[in-house]
């Protein structure tokens, strides 16, 4: 039976290519699959630990059973996608795009008349890391299964603080320096609750979101080291033999 494996990342530059469909016996496992390519390229298995396991665009466990015309990804720690757009019935949005984001733009249209706080946080491409001058970066996201698994984010986050809306919009693509590469909005009536959701919604985006980013300098570039929250790997390597 055949399946499409996709690469992010750093994996990408180190198998060689960002996806391919292959040919896998009946009873393949996303473990067996993976140690089919770590067999032939050792530097995979030592970054085995750190690796995402996804089929479908859903996380997924090693010993998940694959089935034919499975859409299957190795994902590396996220270090963070376009036009991908989500509005929600309860006035929330999120999104993924290629455009310049518009913070205020984003503000006003979630903020509430009962409304008395705004949070608006942004993360903006610096022109430098520890002193070595970054010429852009790169983001790239596995966008089906990252703009679902920011929507997840928001609505757990909206659940979980007294809050109006919140908005979380990341950009992919090239960036130059300046300019913002991910938005979160929080409104609530009061301050605390619309620090705290904004808070929370970018530190969760960060470690749990499959976003790469790679930076540039005059004289090469680098996939940027990320991590995974540590709830994720946990549920991932569960009942893992080693």
């Amino acid at each position: 039976m055949q399946v499409r494996v996709l690469f992010f990342g750093i994996l990408k530059d180190m198998v060689g290519k960002a996806e391919e469909t292959v040919q896998i016996p009946p009873e393949t496992t996303l473990r067996n699959l993976f140690e089919s390519y770590a067999e032939r390229i050792a530097t995979l298995r030592d970054r085995r630990p750190s690796i995402l396991f996804a089929r479908n665009q859903e996380f997924s466990t090693p010993d998940t059973v694959l089935t034919e015309g499975d859409e299957v990804a190795f994902l590396p720690p996220v270090s963070g996608g376009s036009g991908k757009v989500t509005r929600d019935p309860d006035g929330h949005f999120f999104s993924i795009t290629r455009e310049v984001i518009g913070a205020k733009q984003l503000a006003d249209m979630l903020q509430r008349p009962e409304d008395g706080a705004v949070v608006v946080f942004e993360g903006i491409v610096r022109n430098n890391t520890k002193g070595r001058a970054t010429t852009h970066l790169e983001y790239e996201c596995y966008e089906a299964m990252a703009l679902a698994q920011i929507v997840r984010i928001g609505r757990e986050i909206a659940n979980q603080f007294e809050i109006g809306h919140i908005g979380m919009v990341h950009r992919v693509g090239r960036l130059e320096i300046g300019e913002a590469s991910v938005v979160v909005v929080a409104t609530a009536p009061h301050r605390k609750a619309a620090f705290e959701a904004a808070f929370a919604g970018i530190n969760r985006l960060k470690r749990e979101v499959p976003i790469w980013k790679k930076e540039f300098f005059a004289d090469g570039a680098v996939w940027v080291d990320g991590e995974w929250d540590d709830r994720l790997l946990a549920d991932a390597h569960t009942n893992e033999a080693r």
